[in-house]
């Protein structure tokens, strides 16, 4: 069927552009054909390749030439990917080194018909593989090629991960269907939390695009500052449930959202909004092969076309998880998971997507999740979107189109959400466990004002989020960097741990006697942190480093600056300042310090040993944040708080230089 589409399009149209490279649809087929040969003998391929003309290819070829096909999402992890290798029996993978053997056999629990492979990691770290013939990738491709028809869109912009069933079925094979031209762009070019974006689409003179809520809304503030985006005619927007005042609010500034419902079971749609058939708060209606009904409050698709997972034939009638409902229109309503429903101590039921987007309607407020089972009432952690964010009117007003009993009573202002956190699943869902575990001291109450240390976190949260986008700091995340660079790091690192017992004895000694109350944490602070540079030695030698070498080396001037800038504010304005140091490092480390040293760990095949201050201060500082958090509070004096949240941003700031001027080579070991 999508052959057949490609086929008897214009030859001389362009079906695919990277840049200023372009693909006719008459030479796509041939290109298909050439892949194909390729193929003979790969049984199980697994494309681990960037968003590109190459990766749209390779997945045709397979697609034609009947070999399955296991897209690797850019997000995995390397214990994620190693699962996939291994679950599905990857014979084949590509990376940007080519096509290499794995050395694996086909799995023999997949089912006989499969054609792709798609896995999603879920709201649990282990992906989980469904199974997808090719029938019902198409049967998806041609019901929004049907609804959609040829006109609405022209250019289609891949925005999300070709390795995501959303943008490989719902965008690429629907818009070949359609004759569109795809627009393909490497993921990195769109930058940290998509801020280039708008310019990609503008460029591109995109005319559709599908977007996840978040992405969404930071395509809305885009829009807001640059412009309106005049050649956009369809954006469709789903992955969680999005309030029908955002949608309202996007299409006042000109975005053209249309809300839809999908599950990788499916194929990815399900149900979708388009122009002309649109009821906003509804998900739209079910594209025209699916059948799908309300049981016991949940949404349930008969024959939803996937053959089961790996090791799990289906059934043939699928239960979704998603509670919702069916008007008499025919406009599907998802109201929430199942799983996630909160039942509070007064008996209401409540499933937190609700209130999380009328929250998230909010400008005020980029992240949230909400909770409070078995509790009164709710309470939600909230990420702002910015260091001056009213988050206690954004709840206010969300709170204004909310019940009693679903409005928020409690709240706590914290550090985003992020995939390398663990917070986030590869597609932007929380993973609600991970978050609870994270934050569990008491909330405070949105009529109160915030205690200081969340307003100290709520504003240096930027700062924090641009140090986790130094692509020293991302690809080491990933366990994406040379020995080099990591011993590069550990020399830095040392040259400014060697001064953190002296920095604290600096402080110590300049307090004012109304603040000597303050020197027992000061000696909690000195004994816990003697020795430590010592470690990063040891660790270094333990990487196959010189580490009289590195004891000896001339630091990099950034870290220079960052050690002269601590003494120089203890010494010349306020030493109680330096505590916005101590907080930069220690909730650094409790975010990124264990899962980077994995990473790099396996990424390098080095000794544990050569981690010992990593591994040790992902621990440790777990309980010197608690410490931290309690010593902070009972600073009142607003001096004294304006000074710590000041070296807090600079010291943020500081080290996303020291980070960026580490030699980096940007190495990326093999996947496979």
């Amino acid at each position: 069927m999508l052959f057949e589409r490609i086929l008897n399009q214009s030859p001389e149209k362009v079906a695919l552009r990277e840049g200023n490279d372009e693909v006719s649809y008459g030479d796509l087929y041939d290109l298909i054909d050439a892949r194909c040969l390729e193929l003979a003998g790969v049984d199980v391929l697994g494309i681990a390749l960037d968003n590109g003309i190459d990766w749209l290819i390779w997945d045709l070829a397979a697609l034609s030439a009947n070999t399955i096909c296991v897209p690797i999402p850019p997000f995995f992890t390397r214990d994620q990917i190693n699962h996939t290798i291994a679950s599905a029996g990857i014979t084949h993978m590509l990376t940007p080194d080519g096509m290499t053997e794995t050395w694996q056999s086909q799995s023999t629990d997949i089912p006989v018909g499969t054609a792709k492979i798609t896995f999603t990691s879920g709201t649990t770290g282990t992906p989980k593989g469904v199974c997808l013939p090719s029938s019902a990738m198409m049967n998806v491709a041609s019901s929004i090629h049907e609804m959609l028809g040829d006109d609405v869109t022209q250019t289609h912009a891949c925005v999300l991960p070709l390795a995501v069933l959303l943008e490989n079925v719902a965008g690429v094979y629907a818009g070949l269907m359609a004759g569109c031209t795809i627009v393909l762009t490497p993921l990195e070019q769109f930058g940290p939390q998509y801020q280039g974006l708008h310019g990609i689409l503008s460029q591109t003179r995109a005319t559709s695009v599908i977007l996840v809520p978040e992405i969404l809304r930071a395509l809305m503030m885009q829009v807001i500052k640059n412009g309106v985006l005049p050649d956009l005619k369809f954006i469709a927007v789903g992955g969680s449930r999005v309030d029908p005042v955002l949608i309202a609010k996007a299409r006042q500034i000109g975005l053209p959202v249309y809300e839809g419902y999908g599950l990788s079971e499916c194929g990815s749609v399900v149900s979708m909004n388009i122009p002309g058939k649109d009821k906003p708060g509804t998900t739209g209606r079910l594209l025209p092969h699916v059948v799908a009904d309300i049981s016991n409050g949940e949404i349930v698709i008969r024959d939803p076309g996937f053959l089961g997972y790996i090791g799990e034939p289906a059934t043939g009638v699928f239960a979704t998880g998603d509670l919702g409902k069916i008007d008499l229109d025919g406009y599907v309503s998802v109201t929430g998971r199942r799983k996630n429903v909160l039942i509070t101590s007064l008996g209401r039921n409540i499933s937190p997507e609700w209130p999380e987007s009328a929250l998230l309607a909010q400008p005020g407020i980029y992240q949230v999740m909400v909770f409070g089972d078995g509790e009164p009432e709710l309470g939600a952690l909230i990420v702002p979107t910015g260091p001056n964010a009213d988050v206690t009117a954004a709840v206010a007003a969300a709170n204004s189109t909310l019940p009693d009993y679903a409005q928020i009573k409690r709240i706590r202002v914290v550090s985003p959400f992020t995939i390398d956190n663990g917070c986030l699943t590869g597609t932007g869902r929380p993973r609600r466990d991970t978050i609870t575990k994270m934050y569990t001291s008491p909330l405070s109450v949105p009529e109160k004002t915030m205690n200081f240390y969340d307003r100290l976190v709520s504003e240096t949260a930027q700062s924090r989020a641009a140090l986790y986008h130094v692509p020293q700091l991302v690809d080491g995340l990933q366990g994406h960097i040379s020995r080099s660079t990591y011993v590069a790091y550990l020399t830095e690192a040392y040259h400014h741990v060697k001064h953190t017992v002296p920095f604290l004895m600096a402080m110590g000694s300049r307090l004012p006697d109304d603040k000597r109350w303050l020197h027992k944490a000061v000696i909690e602070y000195l004994e816990e942190e003697e020795g430590h540079e010592e470690w990063i030695l040891n660790d270094i030698e333990a990487a196959g480093g010189d580490k009289e070498a590195a004891r000896n080396a001339q630091p990099n001037l950034e870290t220079q600056v960052m050690v002269a800038y601590n003494y120089d504010y203890i010494s010349r304005k306020n030493p109680v300042g330096f505590l916005g140091m101590v907080f930069m490092l220690e909730s650094t480390s409790t975010q990124i310090a264990s899962q980077g040293a994995d990473a790099v760990m396996s990424g390098l095949d080095l000794p544990k040993s050569a981690f010992t201050y990593l591994f040790s201060h992902g621990t440790l500082d777990l309980e010197h944040m608690k410490f931290f958090e309690k010593t902070v509070n009972q600073i009142s004096d607003p001096d004294d708080q304006a000074a710590i949240i000041e070296v807090a941003q600079n010291a943020f700031r500081l080290f996303a230089n020291l980070f960026a001027a580490i030699p980096h080579e940007g190495q990326r070991k093999n996947v496979a």
